[in-house]
Order: structure tokens, then C-alpha cells, then sequence
């Protein structure tokens, strides 16, 4: 497959919207998957052993995503810290109409939702472990979040 062939694919499937597309052509096989970038890029793979020429004329973008800040635990704040299990988006309500789970000053009980964290469509209600007074909340509504950082701070 020659490099005309592919820049083309690539631009068909940054330009339609579509998520994926697989292309075999003989032993040739491409599959190129849209990262979300508004500019032209995607991931070729061979999977089948590839002519020469072609493995080098294929272009590959590495889509890396950018992760947001994390945040660090307050010096001298005492207590339990309450991290996120997961990648995701933090929500502190189940839905914008809603008032949220929690609030600085509330009183939780081990097993109480503090959050919700979005992964993948999936909405995960993030429980407390340890039962005290909310101290402080580390994340602000609709931002992203990392494996383990820390959400709340309970005492």
C-alpha cells in the first residue's frame, strides 16, 4: 500500500468522524483509529508481516492523551484522604439538577457516595471507607482525573 494510499485513509477517517477503519488489501492489512484530533492524524498497524516499501512509506502518529495536573495532598491536613480508583471524570452530583453528594462540613458514614467518576460512559459512585467530617474537597466538578489521586480529605 503506498504512502498516497494511506495519507488518504487517514484523512477520510479524520474528516468523517468515524472512530475506526480496517483496510486488507492482499497481505496488507491497516487498520487506523481517529484519536479525536481535529488535525488529520491516526495510528497505522500492520498486523500481517508487510512488504518492505510499505512498512516504511506508513506513516504513525502517536495520540497521546493530555493528562490533567495532579493534585497534590495539603501539607499538615490530617485525616483520611479518599482517592480515585480510577481514570475518569469526577462528578460531584449524580446529574446538574441534582445537589451534590457531599459538601465541605457534611458527617459521612463508611459505604456513603461521595462521587461519581465517569469511565468510559460508566458512571461509578465512588463510596467513603472511613466514617468523619469532609475537610476538603480536591477536585472541581466535571474535571478529569488520574488513578489515585486524591478527591477528598476526611477526618
Amino acid at each position: 500500500m503506498d504512502l498516497r494510499k494511506l495519507k488518504t485513509l487517514i484523512d477520510l477517517v479524520s474528516e468523517s468522524g468515524i472512530s475506526e477503519l480496517e483496510v486488507n488489501e492482499g497481505e496488507d492489512r491497516v487498520r487506523i483509529v481517529n484519536g479525536g484530533s481535529p488535525a488529520p492524524a491516526g495510528q497505522a498497524v500492520h498486523a500481517n508481516p508487510a512488504p518492505v516499501h510499505a512498512a516504511q512509506a506508513t506513516p504513525v502518529a502517536n495520540l497521546a492523551p493530555v493528562a490533567a495536573p495532579v493534585t497534590e495532598v495539603p501539607a499538615g491536613e490530617a485525616g483520611f484522604v479518599a482517592r480515585s480508583p480510577m481514570v475518569g471524570t469526577f462528578y460531584r452530583a449524580p446529574n446538574p439538577e441534582s445537589p451534590n453528594f457531599v459538601s465541605i462540613g457534611d458527617t459521612v458514614k463508611v459505604g456513603q457516595t461521595l462521587c461519581i467518576i465517569e469511565a468510559m460512559k460508566l458512571l461509578n459512585e465512588i463510596e467513603s471507607e472511613h466514617a468523619g467530617v469532609v475537610k476538603e474537597i480536591l477536585c472541581e466538578n466535571g474535571q478529569g482525573v488520574e488513578f489515585d489521586q486524591p478527591l477528598f480529605i476526611i477526618a
